[in-house]
């Protein structure tokens, strides 16, 4: 490789690093952008469905897992904050439905290998990012617990039909909800700012998690109304996936993954 080629690749790496750290390029998107997003993402669910399909089995299997083994183990007492933290670790799981998204996008034709097995141009930094949801996710458990220990006293958890009764028919009940919603609301917010953007970056893109994540807060702050939309689009069908016992993690999984892909790219 010639000198000349080697200065070019240079300036393109230096480049690509500093359009990753420019927040102008941010596009201050209308709201109804999201549903555009998820357009796009029914479209990639559709090239090559069993490919998606197949993903959003293997995560409602583990999220079933991950259920029955709270369950069975008696720690049913933070299966609700799992639940609601488990979004907060969902655009990890995501990585394969980003990846066949960014592949049909380069006109490729995705597999479920590459989509089991990818490989980020970021490396590593994408696993420091996952610890770092983790550890929050498990912040988010432990400070539900402490909640409910605040406003019930430290006893043991009386179970599903017990912990419903005691939160709707009681005043205590209803301010713990109160509390418990504005803090999980808190911690939602955040974890929302700086995952949703940042696992699509360091799968497309070679920076560090923390300029990834700080990236990832700038574009949500400069496009409050869309992403405002998005977070309810992903609150709601989730919700119903839940109700549906997390069978509809099967179909609403992909789309919410490769309409996050895209959501990505149009801000950038």
């Amino acid at each position: 490789m010639s000198e000349e080629d080697k200065s070019y690749g240079l300036l393109s790496e230096v480049s690509t690093i500093a359009e990753t750290r420019n927040p102008a390029r941010q596009r201050h998107l209308p709201a109804h952008a999201a549903l555009d997003w998820l357009k796009a993402g029914w479209h990639d669910l559709l090239a090559q469905p069993g490919l998606s399909i197949a993903y959003g089995v293997a995560v409602f299997a583990i999220t079933a897992i991950l259920v029955w083994t709270l369950i069975a183990s008696g720690r049913d007492y933070i299966l609700f904050p799992a639940i609601a933290g488990y979004m907060i670790v969902a655009p990890v799981l995501a990585m394969g439905l980003y990846e066949k998204s960014r592949v049909l996008e380069a006109g490729g034709h995705p597999t479920l290998r590459t989509m089991a097995l990818v490989q980020p141009r970021a490396g590593a930094q994408i696993f420091f990012t996952g610890l770092l949801l983790c550890l929050l996710m498990l912040l988010w458990m432990r400070a539900a617990v402490l909640i409910y220990a605040l406003f019930f006293g430290v006893r043991p958890f009386p179970g599903f039909d017990g912990v419903v009764g005691m939160l709707l028919t009681t005043p205590t009940g209803w301010a713990m909800l109160l509390v418990g919603i504005a803090i999980g609301g808190l911690f939602a917010a955040f974890a929302f700012a700086i995952s949703v953007f940042s696992i699509p970056m360091l799968l497309d893109t070679r920076t560090d998690a923390l300029t990834a994540m700080g990236t990832s807060m700038a574009m949500v702050w400069n496009n409050l109304m869309p992403m405002i939309a998005w977070g309810a689009i992903v609150l709601a069908l989730f919700t119903a996936s839940a109700v549906t016992g997390f069978l509809g993690f099967i179909l609403i999984f992909p789309l919410l993954g490769h309409a996050t892909w895209h959501a990505y790219r149009a801000m950038r």
